[in-house]
């Protein structure tokens, strides 16, 4: 069965008070139907309306005047398109538009709209304007019932957000996954529960060394395959010692690192083995496309390296794979080779540092993301991989994966190795 996508682009009108006319495209193309259609609505910025007046009002124009759109978008497909629509809308007015005609569970609908709580407090506290959202919708996996009374889909939400900050303009993108439960109900569909698939939690290491590779080496070899080929990036510093000290005081190219964060923030390098949980797998590369020297060790507790693809699986050190070694690594004082100053906020990093992520707030970091550029108040914007993001705000409050006791570890990388 191919894979079916939902493109929707949503414009916020450029001045309040003002109507516009905003595009709001749409997309659909899936096993059994191939249709596309186009409609337009009337966003109106008026300050005396509220943002739930006017996402009703969105959607009665899009139905009143796409009456052929909708015929066409037929079944539960019909359904997760207009949950997009909504999604979308929520993406640039950041008030929670009427689930209530399509969702029907409580708890996520909570979860949701103190999520948008967040988030509209922290753009309201940086000055920040989203003026256009775009959301590209995937589904992964379809798994339907005989009679397609209830359907469950795996689907990929490729937000991409035009950010208006102090007279400058920039776009930050991610890659959210959701597993959507659909029954029927009469002769439409409703979505009865709703899952984040919120991958940056995971996995849940413990403080050891010897735990977290167990962890890891359970999941990787449970997703692992032979596809993979023999991968380039090791050098064995032990058979080139000349080569060794030839690196000795290179300089760290900060633009290169966050110029391949940019190139693979969303496709992986085949070059390396793709990890389920990728985050500081796809870190370490921008570091080591950066010019910082591997520390092969041939230890996986101690170095930071990769060796590639050998003996039937990946070798690469913890630090290279795992959030929390990486902290560990970073943190830990030497005088040559990979090194990194702790500092105390985000305001003080560069481009091409690292920062780490600890959900629970229990010492156990389990995200990792690097510095690609930075918003008109000069804090950072990351990128990171797992959940593809790139120019995201660094805080991450717009993830499920933060809670309230979130805490953060900020590594500001040597300027010379």
């Amino acid at each position: 069965m191919p894979r079916t996508r939902i493109r929707v682009g949503t414009n916020k009108a450029a001045s309040p008070g003002k109507g516009t006319a905003a595009p709001n495209r749409t997309t659909l193309h899936g096993a059994g139907t191939r249709s596309a259609g186009k409609g337009r609505s009337n966003l109106s910025q008026s300050s005396s309306a509220s943002p739930q007046a006017q996402q009703a009002k969105t959607q009665n124009q899009a139905q009143g005047q796409g009456q052929g759109q909708g015929q066409q978008h037929k079944g539960w497909k019909a359904a997760v398109h207009r949950y997009v629509k909504l999604y979308n809308q929520a993406e640039i007015d950041r008030y929670a538009p009427p689930f209530e005609a399509i969702i029907r569970d409580g708890d996520h609908m909570n979860r949701f709209t103190q999520r948008l709580d967040r988030l509209r407090e922290q753009e309201l506290l940086r000055g920040v304007l989203p003026s256009r959202s775009e959301t590209n919708a995937e589904l992964i996996r379809i798994s339907e019932s005989g009679s397609q009374s209830e359907v469950v889909v795996l689907i990929e939400l490729r937000i991409r957000r035009t950010i208006d900050h102090h007279g400058r303009t920039y776009v930050e993108e991610r890659c959210d996954r959701e597993r959507l439960w659909l029954s029927a109900e009469g002769d439409d569909y409703i979505i009865s529960r709703v899952e984040p698939i919120v991958l940056e939690r995971r996995p849940r290491y413990s403080l050891s060394d010897a735990a977290m590779a167990a962890e890891l080496m359970q999941e990787q070899e449970a997703s692992a395959g032979s596809k993979q080929q023999q991968s380039a990036p090791f050098i064995n510093y032990d058979v080139l010692p000349f080569f060794k000290h030839a690196r000795a005081g290179v300089r760290y190219r900060r633009d290169l690192a966050a110029a391949y964060a940019d190139r693979w923030w969303s496709d992986p390098n085949p070059s390396y083995e793709n990890f389920e949980v990728n985050c500081t797998n796809y870190v370490s590369q921008c570091i080591f496309a950066g010019s910082a020297p591997m520390n092969y060790t041939g230890k996986r507790d101690s170095g930071w390296w990769y060796r590639g693809f050998s003996g039937g699986r990946e070798n690469w050190s913890y630090s290279w794979a795992v959030s929390n070694a990486l902290k560990n690594f970073l943190s830990a004082p030497r005088s040559s080779g990979l090194r990194a100053t702790v500092v105390e906020s985000a305001d003080q990093l560069a481009l091409g540092d690292v920062i780490t992520y600890d959900w629970s707030g229990d010492n156990r970091f389990q995200h990792s993301t690097i510095v690609t550029a930075f918003d008109a108040a000069g804090m950072p914007l990351v990128n990171a991989n797992t959940v593809a993001s790139r120019h995201r705000y660094w805080d991450y409050q717009d993830s499920y994966a933060w809670t309230e006791q979130t805490k953060y570890r900020f590594f500001h990388l040597a300027d010379e190795f």
